[in-house]
């Protein structure tokens, strides 16, 4: 914890010193000042211990192992269970990381939030939903592993598209049209973009719900993705040995 806290203060401060002097160049950079740009920064650094672009579950090694077929016998909902585990261990990062992250912020650089509870309580359940987004598409992109060999290639692939159309290197608002499109028509921007403009009020009112209300679609996709790779893997799956 200690360890991931101060990586995520070390590149906050990096992004935060290019991004400021970028907002310091161009006014009109993107719709944001100082203080919203600050909030952008610090917050999506806060929340990148509790985000899954590069948290492997136990999925991939029982896969490759043949011990997911254990899990099959269990009377519980595989995906399910790892989605909890998942849960728990991101909401444990919260406070010794995300907290102090986005405080440290707060003191040398200055953010830009919201003074009523109402983004905040919305920003909440953006979050949760956020974090099992995350999840579920890492989730779905190690069921592949039913059918390859190897399923290194695609997680890293899943991580560099992921973490750049979420916004996590530069916000979603500032790439250009044909990009935000693009984005836009996948569940990324959903795990950090979204929840960062909810809980620092750059988006609010049925804005931000209708945000909120597309983050539960994703879930909903997402899930379904899981649950029919799960079954089409289970009747793939074939474990030899005593």
């Amino acid at each position: 914890m200690v360890a991931g806290l101060i990586t995520n203060v070390v590149f906050g401060f990096v992004r935060s010193s290019v991004l400021m002097a970028a907002v310091h160049a161009n006014s009109g950079f993107g719709g944001y000042d100082r203080g919203t740009i600050g909030a952008y920064t610090w917050l999506s650094q806060g929340l990148l211990g509790a985000i899954a672009f590069w948290t492997l579950p136990d999925i991939v090694e029982r896969i490759r192992t043949g011990d997911v077929a254990i899990d099959f016998l269990r009377p519980i909902d595989v995906q399910f269970a790892h989605l909890a585990e998942y849960l728990g261990r991101a909401t444990c990062t919260l406070l010794p990381r995300s907290v102090p992250s986005v405080a440290i912020g707060a003191l040398t650089f200055g953010l830009a939030l919201p003074n009523s509870a109402g983004p905040y309580v919305l920003g909440v359940i953006s979050l949760a939903l956020a974090i099992a987004l995350s999840f579920l598409s890492m989730f779905a992109v190690c069921l592949s592993g039913f059918w390859l060999v190897e399923t290194r290639g695609l997680r890293a692939l899943h991580m560099i598209c992921g973490t750049f159309l979420a916004g996590l290197f530069a916000p979603v608002h500032l790439f250009p049209g044909w990009l935000q499109t693009i984005a836009y028509a996948t569940p990324f921007p959903a795990m950090l973009q979204w929840p960062v403009d909810v809980i620092s009020g750059r988006t609010a009112g049925l804005a931000a719900a209708g945000l909120v209300a597309v983050q539960c679609f994703w879930l909903a996709v997402l899930t379904a993705l899981g649950q029919l790779l799960l079954r089409a893997g289970r009747r793939k799956l074939e474990v030899q040995g005593g």
